[in-house]
């Protein structure tokens, strides 16, 4: 999962890192600046005044001419006769100017060795450039101390100009999060100056007048729709009803007489959970209903019965426990019925094995399974499994998976480890 830092401290962190590396570039630069004038400047004055206190000597062979120096500076002139006199380290040198440290009693000393090497004649000029070495140290440490200050002057401007930024936003937060919890909308642009942050603000307020407008349609509409198909079903519930209690039915009309009263049934089941999805309230303890599972079960069996045709599967019903679920028995016969009907509706031969246990239903069939690659799919609105050629429109399981959604149940596929077919699971959220 990909980090993302918060506005407020990108702000910070760019105020710091601008600040810090403007201030550090201006240090850099002020060193190397003046390391290369006080280079150039003292190497220009050591090899110069080394060249003239050569020639003076030249010109001026008696030993109490005295050359007068820009400043104090220890010079040394060596004719031929006086080669052997040159200290060692100094012998070998060629004309130029050389950087030389010297660690004493006083503590260590820098100076500049400036040297004339001529045929007749070689001068030695040393110049003495600690304190210069000293300042230069306490420049350094000036600057990384104004450095350090900048960085700081940043890091405050940062933090304060990040308040001054971040405020509309953060407010903006706040006031979303305070509609979210109270579940009321007022609208957020008054509250916001004409700058950006109010623009957002106007959009998610038109944003969400539409959303809540096409909400709102869509409850009233799944809600017309669900109270006006109570009526005409209940109409033929009660026909259906008063028609089979003639005693002169012929067992096929019966049967049909039959047929249409369970689809009844399962239409007004399928009828009240829509309408509990639609308004996303469930029903439960509260509202003083549960539901047998073992029970609902066998409904949904003899429901969906009509499926198997003439085809020859055993169905196997095993009751390993008598498990209480808080829901409406509408709501878990719906999700059973999606899950049950599948397994008949698919599986040509062999059996369905229907298991009831203490916090679960699974339903085993031997039908032509599927892969466990698109078992999650299946439960989007409008997958189909590949090669599947019975009738359907693949909203079913999607249905189910809201229901649970909606209940914190939870539902699954998986294929048959052993031999074909699907296993399908309903896991009921313990109490």
């Amino acid at each position: 999962m990909q980090y993302r830092r918060r506005l407020r401290s990108r702000i910070v962190v760019s105020f710091l890192l601008l600040g810090t590396l403007l201030t550090t570039l201006f240090a850099f630069a002020v060193l190397l600046l003046r390391s290369r004038l006080e280079e150039q400047l003292i190497n220009n004055t050591l090899q110069r005044e080394v060249a003239n206190f050569v020639e003076f000597k030249r010109a001026n062979p008696d030993e109490s001419a005295r050359f007068a120096f820009s400043r104090e500076i220890i010079a040394d002139v060596f004719g031929p006769a006086k080669f052997a006199n040159i200290p060692f380290a100094h012998q070998n040198l060629e004309t130029g100017v050389y950087d030389r440290v010297e660690d004493g009693s006083g503590g260590t000393r820098y100076y500049k060795l400036a040297v004339q090497r001529d045929k007749d004649f070689r001068g030695y000029l040393q110049y003495d450039y600690t304190q210069e070495a000293l300042s230069n140290r306490q420049l350094v440490v000036a600057l990384g101390v104004t450095v350090g200050v900048f960085a700081l002057l940043s890091l405050l401007l940062g933090i304060w100009s990040s308040r001054r930024v971040i405020s509309p936003v953060t407010e903006l937060v706040s006031r979303v999060r305070g509609f979210a919890r109270s579940g009321r909308h007022d609208a957020l642009a008054p509250h916001f100056a004409a700058d950006e942050v109010g623009e957002l603000a106007a959009a998610l307020d038109d944003y969400s007048q539409r959303l809540t407008s096409v909400v709102e349609r869509d409850r009233e509409f799944n809600a017309d729709v669900s109270h006006e198909l109570r009526t005409p079903l209940s109409v033929i519930h009660g026909a259906a009803e008063l028609l089979l209690t003639q005693t002169d039915l012929t067992p096929k009309t019966r049967e049909r007489l039959l047929r249409i009263e369970r689809a009844v049934r399962q239409s007004t089941e399928l009828t009240t959970a829509l309408l509990l999805l639609s308004r996303g309230e469930k029903q439960g303890p509260s509202d003083g209903e549960t539901s047998d599972v073992g029970a609902v079960v066998e409904q949904v069996i003899d429901v969906c019965r009509n499926q198997l045709g003439a085809r020859p599967i055993d169905i196997r019903v095993m009751r390993l426990a008598a498990p209480e679920v808080e829901a409406p028995a509408a709501v878990l016969a719906v999700a059973l019925t999606n899950l049950i009907g599948n397994a008949f509706k698919y599986t040509r031969e062999g059996g369905v094995e229907i298991t009831v246990h203490e916090d679960r239903v699974t339903v085993i069939d031997s039908g032509p399974g599927i892969n466990a690659e698109e078992a999650q799919r299946l439960f989007e609105r409008g997958y189909r499994a590949r090669g599947v050629d019975a009738p359907g429109s693949g909203i079913g399981l999607a249905i189910v998976r809201r229901l649970c959604d909606l209940y914190g149940w939870q539902v699954s596929l998986a294929p048959r480890a052993d031999i074909r077919g699907t296993i399908a699971e309903l896991r009921f959220a313990r109490n």
